[in-house]
């Protein structure tokens, strides 16, 4: 089972100089990858248990498609393993114009992580 979503990196996603994204908005988007999945699988948004993996793999600006997909890989009785990627799919292009953008040949991975969700049985609504 996979998600994903994609959205445009805003000026109020900026938190450094240089219009620099905050590495933690990607696990923001990962959060809400990993409750699509679990309304999916389950029929219940469930809890971040936590991440055992995190890994940010170059910058994210404002301006910037951000893609984030993930994939449940593994279900336990109550808990979730999924991973996740997000990917630069688009990038401004300030050295042309305030407004230029490229859609990348070549989707640029910025952060993979992984981690467990948890789903309580009495909450679990769809049966495998």
């Amino acid at each position: 089972m996979k998600s994903m979503i994609r959205l445009r990196m805003s000026a109020h996603d900026a938190h450094y100089g240089g219009n620099l994204v905050d590495g933690a908005r990607m696990l923001g988007l990962f959060g809400d990858v990993a409750t699509e999945l679990l309304i999916m699988h389950d029929g219940d948004e469930g809890l971040f248990a936590g991440y055992d993996n995190v890994e940010f793999l170059a910058p994210v600006y404002a301006g910037d498609y951000i893609e984030a997909v993930g994939e449940i890989v593994k279900v336990g009785n109550s808990s979730r393993k999924m991973v996740f990627e997000a990917r630069k799919v688009i990038a401004p292009r300030t050295d042309i114009s305030d407004s230029a953008a490229d859609v990348l040949k070549e989707p640029i991975v910025v952060c993979r992580a992984s981690g467990t969700c948890v789903v309580k049985k009495e909450n679990q609504r769809i049966k495998h």
